[in-house]
């Protein structure tokens, strides 16, 4: 088995990572259907890295066609017990401003697909603790990192995650901000609650990329501004994963770690065997 990993899930515009050595390239099934694409493992700082892109090599997935249980499955079985999802925002706040850099402590889901944030069902049911979506150590690592690199940084904010694959109304933008959102994006939420069911501790590295569409007095979000806003921001967010990488420690050890400990509800002796296997890389210290 590979050595606990760190897993680097890139949004729009992040593909790869300049100075990865690559050393094999992961095509993986699961019992959840195919992953957003292969998955790249190589050394980054001397350690074991693997890099997944999320919409798919040429950004072929919308929002919602993401299968993101079969992307934490397939990095939970390669033995990933930490995650850092890269990923664009739109900014609900004046303060945090396009091409500044958030780490979020909060996170509402309003996608309405829980059903697909959950491995379990199917005779095993799990409740996991989920008041702090993010990890409290994985966030400290991630800002120490990036304050190494930019000053426009922010620690904490709360990001509501929103169906696409349109961009807001000014209605709905407005709403976001009357109830106290920082940042709003659409794939969050699902990597979130699926990495603390496969007790891998996540956190986020938001790029800013617009203002949503609730400021009128500049042009509502479209595809052109966020590309151009990530790309500028890409080669910052690459330095930021380097440092990290090289501040991690070996042994995951953290609360997330052990998420599923006092979690599953259903006993041993009722789990159905067909399930069971197929949540091995989860439970298997349960087996």
């Amino acid at each position: 088995m590979n050595p606990p990993s760190l897993a680097i899930i890139g949004g729009s515009g992040l593909y790869e990572i300049d100075s990865l050595e690559i050393i094999e390239r992961h095509e993986m099934k699961t019992p959840f259907g195919d992953p957003s694409d292969r998955i790249i493992e190589g050394r980054l700082s001397g350690r074991t890295v693997f890099f997944l892109p999320r919409h798919g090599i040429g950004h072929r997935l919308l929002a919602h066609e993401i299968n993101h249980r079969a992307n934490i499955w397939a990095l939970r079985s390669l033995n990933v017990r930490w995650v850092v999802s890269v990923t664009a925002v739109g900014s609900l706040k004046e303060e945090l401003a396009p091409r500044d850099v958030v780490v979020p402590d909060q996170l509402m889901d309003k996608t309405g697909r829980g059903h697909e944030h959950t491995f379990f069902g199917n005779g095993i049911a799990a409740h996991v603790g989920f008041a702090d979506p993010y990890s409290s150590e994985m966030r400290r690592h991630l800002l120490s990192a990036a304050a190494m690199h930019t000053e426009n940084l922010h620690d904490g904010g709360t990001y509501v995650c929103m169906n696409g694959p349109a961009f807001s109304t000014r209605a709905e933008s407005h709403m976001h901000r009357a109830l106290g959102f920082d940042l709003i994006g659409m794939t969050n939420a699902g990597e979130a609650r699926l990495c603390r069911e496969a007790e891998i501790a996540m956190a986020t590295l938001a790029l800013v990329t617009d203002y949503d569409c609730w400021k009128e007095d500049e042009a509502a979000v479209d595809v052109a501004a966020v590309i151009a806003n990530l790309h500028a921001n890409s080669t910052l967010a690459k330095d930021i994963i380097r440092t990290l990488v090289a501040e991690l420690p070996d042994v995951p050890d953290w609360e997330e770690h052990r998420s599923l400990e006092n979690a599953i509800m259903t006993p041993r002796s009722a789990w159905p065997s067909k399930t069971a296997e197929k949540l091995r890389p989860l439970i298997r210290r349960f087996l």
